[in-house]
């Protein structure tokens, strides 16, 4: 490609649309919207006291900056180990690390802008608790069960 052929592309007002887990996502930078080929930008919200569906993004990085709000990440095997999170935070998640993010608030949403190495509007996450990952780790039927029945279930 030439120089000359190149151009900034801005997206304007992203639009909203629904995760597969029914969680409010901001289309910004992505193939679809700015013909991006290695990354996408995106702005995700997490309503009050929401937990996201334990998963893992098979391949590929994920960055998080935190606009809003204190979300409890757990993570790791059986998701025991744990970091909270808060407005200007930076975070590094790392290809297949399973995690399950929650608003810690009960009355306020948590936004975050999401940048991966994937260049499509919506990722196609492992879930953690039906995932090879699993069987992989010789992870117990009482972690599974408890990540099943852990609440809400929606991803980040």
């Amino acid at each position: 490609m030439q120089a000359n052929d190149l151009k900034i592309v801005t997206v304007k007002t992203p639009r909203e649309i629904v995760t597969k887990q029914q969680l409010p996502y901001f289309v910004g930078i992505s193939k679809q919207t700015a013909g991006a080929n290695h990354i996408s930008m995106n702005l995700v919200v997490i309503p009050p006291g929401a937990t996201a569906q334990a998963h893992y993004h098979k391949d590929f990085e994920t960055g998080i900056y935190v606009l809003e709000g204190e979300v409890e990440t757990k993570f790791g095997d059986g998701l025991r180990q744990s970091v909270i999170n808060g407005p200007g935070d930076f975070i590094f998640i790392p290809p297949d690390l399973p995690h399950q993010p929650t608003n810690l608030s009960q009355e306020k949403s948590a936004k975050a802008i999401v940048v991966r190495n994937d260049p499509n509007e919506q990722e196609i996450p492992e879930e953690f608790h039906t995932s090879k990952w699993y069987l992989d780790r010789n992870i117990s039927e009482t972690d599974i069960n408890y990540q099943r029945n852990s609440g809400r279930w929606i991803a980040w």
